[in-house]
Formats: C-alpha cells, sequence, structure tokens
C-alpha cells in the first residue's frame, strides 16, 4: 500500500496497530525503504517525495552543498539506518505538520516488527533530539532514549564534537551557528516588553542567554513549567548559537527546554 494521507492532503487518524508510541499519530501509510540519503532521510517506493525522520538530527552528510563540512560520525549513522531499514516495509506515522520547506515529508517510521526507527537510532547513539513548534510530539520518549545513548558514550556521545556544553560563554563563542545542546544554571529570568529572557551569568551582555519571542510564549501555556520560574534551576536548552551580548539560543517551544532534578 503505497502512501496515502499526504498525497491526498487528507490526514486521517488510524487505530492502534503496532506497539510502538508512534501508533497515535495520524497513519501516512506504508512503503518499501529503497534507499538511504543520510542518517535521517530515506526514499520509498513508489514515493516522490524524500521522507525525513521527524523528532531527530543525525551527523550532517554533505549532500552536495559547497563549502559543507562532513560532520562527525555520518557516515555510520548513514550505515546505521541503512542496516535498519534499507529493503523493509515501514509504517509512516506523520507529525503534526507532514512537509517541511524542502518539500519532504516529515514522519515517525515503524518497522513491520514494532520497531520505532528514531528511537533506536537515539538508543544507538546515532542522533540528538531535534523538534520544532509544529513537529514536537513524543518529545519525552526520544529525550529518555537519547539520555540513555548519551549515558553509555554510546556513538556520538564518545565524541567531544557532539558533547554537552557548558554555559561557559568562552567556550560557546567557538560554536557560533552550530547546533549545540548547552547545560547551566539560569542566573535570571526576565520579561522585556513580552519577551523573555533566560540569563546564564551576571552580565547579560557578554554570558550566555536562550531568548523566547513573544509569538512563541503562547505554546508554554500548557508546559510544565513557566520560563519565569527557572531562575536558579539548573537546565539543558538546545538549538543553534547565534551571537548577540554573547552567545544566545532562540527558544520556539517548550521542548528546547529540559529542567534537571
Amino acid at each position: 500500500m503505497i502512501l496515502r494521507a499526504f498525497i491526498v492532503g487528507l490526514v486521517l487518524w488510524a487505530a492502534p496497530l503496532l506497539a510502538a508510541p508512534p501508533d497515535a499519530l495520524p497513519d501516512g501509510g506504508s512503503a518499501v525503504v529503497t534507499s538511504v540519503i543520510d542518517g535521517d532521510t530515506v526514499r520509498l517506493q513508489n514515493v516522490e517525495a524524500d521522507i525525513r525522520l521527524v523528532g531527530i538530527q543525525a551527523a550532517k552528510l554533505p549532500l552536495g552543498r559547497k563549502g559543507f563540512a562532513k560532520w562527525p560520525h555520518a557516515d555510520e549513522a548513514k550505515a546505521v539506518l541503512e542496516d535498519l531499514i534499507k529493503g523493509q516495509r515501514v509504517t509512516l506515522r506523520l507529525g503534526a505538520n507532514p512537509k517541511d520547506r524542502n518539500g519532504r515529508t516529515l514522519a515517525h517510521l515503524v518497522r513491520a516488527d514494532g520497531i520505532w526507527i528514531q528511537e533506536e537510532i537515539l538508543r544507538r547513539g546515532m542522533a540528538r533530539v531535534y523538534t520544532f513548534p509544529d513537529n514536537r510530539q513524543l518529545a519525552a520518549e526520544l529525550f529518555a532514549a537519547e539520555a540513555a545513548a548519551r549515558s553509555a558514550q554510546r556513538g556520538i556521545w564518545s565524541d567531544a564534537y557532539y558533547a554537552v556544553r557548558s554555559s561557559a560563554p568562552e567556550r560557546l563563542a567557538m560554536d557560533k551557528g552550530t547546533f549545540q545542546i548547552v547545560e547551566g544554571r539560569i542566573a535570571d529570568a526576565a520579561n522585556v516588553r513580552g519577551r523573555v529572557f533566560l540569563n546564564f551569568g551576571a552580565d547579560f551582555r557578554t554570558d550566555f542567554t536562550a531568548v523566547i519571542a513573544p509569538d512563541a510564549m503562547s505554546l508554554f501555556k500548557n508546559a510544565p513549567f513557566d520560563p519565569l520560574a527557572l531562575k536558579g534551576k539548573v537546565v539543558r536548552v538546545r538549538g543553534y548559537l547565534r551571537n548577540y551580548n554573547g552567545p544566545t539560543t532562540d527558544i520556539t517551544h517548550p521542548e528546547q527546554i529540559e529542567v534537571l532534578p
């Protein structure tokens, strides 16, 4: 059966067929994996659009992009995904937004034996959790798989390139423009004209800051924490780093913040 829901533009809620957590998500049909492009992108038989495994980010290959440096373990990540699903039939469970800006279908993949591919890749240490405001389902389950691999130093977690960063601004300055997981204690939390600033040091002009824009605050209404109550808490935040009054990460949804015990 070829993919149907997203092709015709309809998303139907299907009754659970497998034991994997994605079963509660919209059914995108099933098809055979014909090729693996990289550690989180595949092609399916008789399906025009590439499939991007939503919720994770594997080590990236250049894929023809001029000047793009291959990330460490990118070849290994592709090989692991090939071993898991190439030539096998998978069921697609669609994200809240089933298409990305490049026209790829965003989906969770489940093998016929019930293996949830995203969870397995994270468990093997071949990717990091990577969510978006319109695609953040199952984040708790994905974080648990990532944490287990990181604790065991499996895959990418044995490489300093992917290590969780401290919030020290001197170190983060070297990571500008890259996706990082940063851990530290929030020194202050402030709302300035609707924009929330989570400051990780005494000097907001130089220390690491996570910023929540006003239009993103609505997503925090049902979050398990209030961003303005995080002062003194140790957290992990994930996202791309930019430089504005010191290293900064833009927070667009609650799943970018993990409040640690």
